[in-house]
């Protein structure tokens, strides 16, 4: 997974983007995950902010009978954040288990304000 990079804001060893200034950004993700199963799956991804407070509007769901194929959630929120705040990506299973294609999951952000 990439973890957007604005003016140094990548904090590589908790693999989250730190905000650099005050101000609002544009923040959207990809999680493709996969069920080796004949099965159904619900997969949830979110974006956190300063690893407790889910990013309103960032809640993605989705839920299928799957057979070893690849579904994809993905998310699109715009925040403001107070420079030194973080946001990270997460995403879980509900139902079944599978995982997250590492390769084709992604994690972006823009300052936009």
């Amino acid at each position: 997974m990439t973890v957007p990079t604005i003016g140094g804001s990548k904090d590589a060893a908790k693999n989250c983007f730190v905000a650099p200034a005050n101000d609002t950004y544009l923040f959207g993700a990809t999680l493709l995950y996969k069920i080796n199963a004949s099965a159904t799956a619900r997969m949830r991804g979110r974006l956190v902010l300063n690893g407790t407070t889910e990013i309103r509007g960032s809640l993605g769901e989705i839920s299928a009978t799957h057979v070893s194929l690849a579904t994809a959630i993905s998310l699109q929120t715009m925040v403001p954040l107070t420079a030194g705040d973080t946001v990270e990506l997460q995403g879980y299973f509900r139902v079944a288990d599978g995982y997250f294609a590492a390769d084709h999951t992604s994690f972006w952000g823009a300052k936009i304000g």
